[in-house]
C-alpha cells in the first residue's frame, strides 16, 4: 500500500533545509514509491491546510538553493495566534492529517520543532523530526544541518575583521548567534583566531576581558578581536536571569507565572544591546578605540557548504527509509557519522549546550584565548 506522507519546515530558515527535503523526497518517491506532499509556512500551513504535491520535478535543483522551497514560521501547534486568538490547534492539525489520509509527517526545525513534533506525536500522530539548526544545540545528535555553513561565514568574518583591528589599533566585538549555547561563537572564534570568545556558559567579568585586552597592548598588539555569542552574559547578568528564571518555573498560580514571566522578558530585553555594553566598557577600561559588528542573519543565508548538503541528504533519505520501516516519534540523529532515530520524548525540551570539560574550550584555552572567566 502506497504511503503518503506530509512534509514542513519550521523555525528560522538554516542552510540545508532544501538538501534535507530533497534528499527526504527522492528517497521516499524513488526507494519506497511513496507520495509526498509540502505544508507551507510550517505548523500554520498544517493548520491552514495549505500545501503542494512534491514530486520529482518539484524537488530538482533545489540542493544548492538555501532557505526553504516551502517556506517556513515560528508558531507553537497548541499556542497559535488565529484571527487574533491564541488557541490551540492540535485538534485541527490532527483532522488535517486525517483529511489528507498521511501515513506520516516530517518535521524539520531545531529545538521548538522538536517539542512540537513531540506534541503531534502525543496526540497520535506518526511524527519524524530532522535536526536543523545554526547553533548545534540539539541534543543528542553530534550536529545538526546548517551548522557547517553558518560556521564558515562567522568564520571568514573574524578572519576579515583582524584586518582592520590591527590597521586601526581597535578592538572589535563581533557578534556571532547562539542564545543559550554558544558552539557557534566557540567555534569561529577558534577557527577564526578570535583573541577572546565570550559565551552562554562562561558568565564573563568585564574585568578580566579588560585585562587580556591591556596584556595584549602591553605586549605590542594593540588591537583584540572579541566573539561574543548573542546569550554570553556577565555575572552579574547572568545570575539575574537565573533567579528570573527560576521565579518562572517556581510560580504557584497562573497570575505568578505571568507576572515572573513578564520580569524575565524584561531581563532578556535589557541585554539586547550587549554588544554596545561591552564594546563601551573596554573603551574606557582599555583606552582603545572599540567598534561592534552584528553578523545577524547572515550567518543562516545562502547557499549551504558541503557538509550541511551531505548531513540533509544523510537524514532526509534515513527519514524516508524510519517512515517506510513503520518507525515514528524520533528525531533522526547525527551520531558519529551515521543517521541513528532517536525518541523524540529525549530531544524535546533539552538543550546540549557546551560542557566546560568540552575539548573545544580546552583547545581555546590552550593557545591563549581569553574566555572572560
Amino acid at each position: 500500500m502506497t504511503k503518503r506522507v506530509g512534509i514542513l519546515t519550521a523555525g528560522g530558515d538554516s542552510p540545508g533545509l532544501n538538501a534535507a527535503i530533497r534528499g527526504f523526497g527522492k528517497a521516499a518517491i524513488g526507494q519506497h514509491g511513496m507520495e509526498l506532499i509540502g505544508f507551507r509556512d510550517g505548523l500554520r500551513g498544517l493548520v491552514e491546510d495549505r500545501w503542494q504535491d512534491l514530486d520529482g520535478e518539484a524537488l530538482a535543483g533545489i540542493l544548492t538553493i538555501g532557505g526553504t522551497i516551502l517556506g517556513t514560521s515560528r508558531d507553537k501547534p497548541h499556542k497559535m495566534v488565529v484571527d487574533g486568538e491564541v488557541r490551540d490547534m492540535v485538534p485541527t492539525i490532527v483532522e488535517n492529517y486525517e483529511r489528507n489520509k498521511l501515513d506520516a509527517i516530517v518535521c524539520i526545525g531545531g529545538g521548538g520543532t522538536a517539542k512540537n513534533a513531540n506534541r503531534l506525536a502525543q496526540a497520535g500522530l506518526d511524527v519524524i523530526h530532522l535536526p536543523k539548526t545554526i547553533d548545534n544545540d540539539i541534543a543528542h545528535t553530534d550536529t545538526s544541518f546548517g551548522f557547517s555553513t553558518a560556521l564558515g561565514i562567522a568564520t571568514e568574518a573574524v578572519d576579515r575583521l583582524h584586518s582592520t583591528a590591527h590597521s586601526h589599533h581597535r578592538v572589535i566585538v563581533v557578534e556571532i548567534m547562539g542564545h543559550k549555547a554558544g558552539w557557534l561563537a566557540l567555534g569561529a572564534g577558534i577557527a577564526g583566531g578570535a583573541d577572546i570568545i565570550l559565551i552562554p556558559e562562561i558568565p564573563y567579568s568585564i574585568e578580566s576581558v579588560a585585562d587580556s585586552v591591556k596584556a595584549r597592548a602591553a605586549s605590542g598588539r594593540n588591537f583584540s578581536v572579541i566573539a561574543l555569542a548573542e546569550g554570553a552574559r556577565n555575572q552579574e547578568d547572568a545570575a539575574d536571569l537565573a533567579a528570573a528564571t527560576a521565579l518562572v518555573k517556581g510560580a504557584g498560580t497562573p497570575e505568578a507565572k505571568a507576572a515572573a514571566s513578564k520580569h524575565k522578558a524584561s531581563v532578556e530585553a535589557a541585554h539586547r544591546d550587549n554588544p554596545f555594553k561591552v564594546a563601551s566598557a573596554l573603551e574606557e577600561a582599555t583606552g582603545l578605540e572599540s567598534r561592534v559588528t552584528i553578523l545577524g542573519y547572515v550567518q543562516r543565508g545562502g547557499t549551504p557548504d558541503a557538509n550541511d548538503r551531505l548531513l540533509g541528504t544523510l537524514l532526509g533519505s534515513a527519514g524516508a527509509d524510519l517512515i517506510a520501516e513503520g518507525v515514528s516519534g524520533v528525531t533522526v540523529a547525527s551520531q558519529a557519522g551515521r543517521a541513528v532515530p532517536v525518541p523524540l520524548a529525549d530531544v524535546a525540551g533539552n538543550l546540549k549546550t557546551v560542557p566546560l570539560d568540552d575539548p573545544w574550550i580546552a583547545a581555546a584555552r590552550g593557545v591563549g584565548t581569553g574566555l572572560g572567566d
